[in-house]
């Protein structure tokens, strides 16, 4: 397969992922060892980032990005993506690093993105699901992409994941410099511009799998601003569609 989709790396945010990342890094190599991997750090005061290089010393397709400062989520996957375009990749992916995506699920991904521009791997396709949730977040997350859906006019089902494989034509036409969110609406930002953009997106089940280790990012200020900002571009949307017929036809 790597013949077909050309030379692919998964970019690997970490803040404070000391317990997890040496533990994803060698499933994801087990798993894929075609693949590279690109950790993107933001600093992490935990030794995220020592145990990063002695990763990158260890293994020449590991690589390590360190960022100053933790800047949000979008923030490390446009760094690492930047990095990536610039060094030549033709597939460039997400993953978290707490173990959530399982790397053994990987190549239902890369198979799909043969006739496709994005592949998200997704909990809310027939085949997908979550594990150790609780209800009250699988509630959240179902009507959080049910309202995506609605206001966006997106047919995309779980327009939230963060396990992904973008090709590079797709980067560079849905233009990444202009991107301007830095939270976690950040996924649902790049899935509505390649769906605008005309690309081809398809989602292929997974399961996932909450972290056993570490604490989670996801907070209600990270919630509501993902509402805010989505609640903004589907008005906008609607607003342009208004103005546009009730402009005079010329003849």
């Amino acid at each position: 397969m790597e013949g077909a989709l050309g030379r692919t790396v998964m970019v690997v945010p970490t803040y404070n992922e000391a317990e997890n990342l040496a533990w994803i890094v060698e499933r994801l190599r087990r798993a894929e060892p075609e693949v590279d991997v690109m950790i993107v750090d933001d600093g992490s005061p935990d030794g995220t980032g020592e145990i990063a290089d002695g990763l990158a010393a260890a293994d020449p397709q590991v690589q390590v990005v360190h960022r100053s400062e933790k800047a949000g989520l979008g923030a490390a996957y446009l760094h690492g993506f930047r990095v990536a375009l610039a060094q030549g990749y033709d597939v460039i992916g997400e993953m978290d690093a707490d173990g959530s995506h399982q790397p053994e699920q990987l190549y239902r991904l890369r198979s799909a993105l043969l006739d496709a521009d994005l592949v998200i791997g997704s909990r809310y396709v027939p085949g997908g699901s979550v594990v150790n949730w609780p209800l009250f977040r699988r509630l959240l997350s179902a009507l959080g992409n049910l309202y995506v859906r609605l206001l966006l006019g997106m047919k995309v089902r779980d327009s939230t994941a963060g396990y992904r494989l973008f090709r590079r034509t797709t980067l560079e036409k849905i233009d990444i410099g202009s991107v301007n969110v830095t939270g976690y609406v950040f996924q649902t930002d790049m899935a509505w511009r390649t769906v605008q953009a005309g690309l081809t997106v398809r989602e292929v089940p997974i399961e996932f799998v909450e972290r056993v280790r570490g604490d989670s990012k996801m907070s209600s200020d990270v919630a509501i601003e993902s509402l805010q900002r989505i609640t903004w571009w589907g008005l906008r949307q609607r607003t342009s569609r208004v103005l546009g017929a009730l402009r005079p036809v010329r003849r």
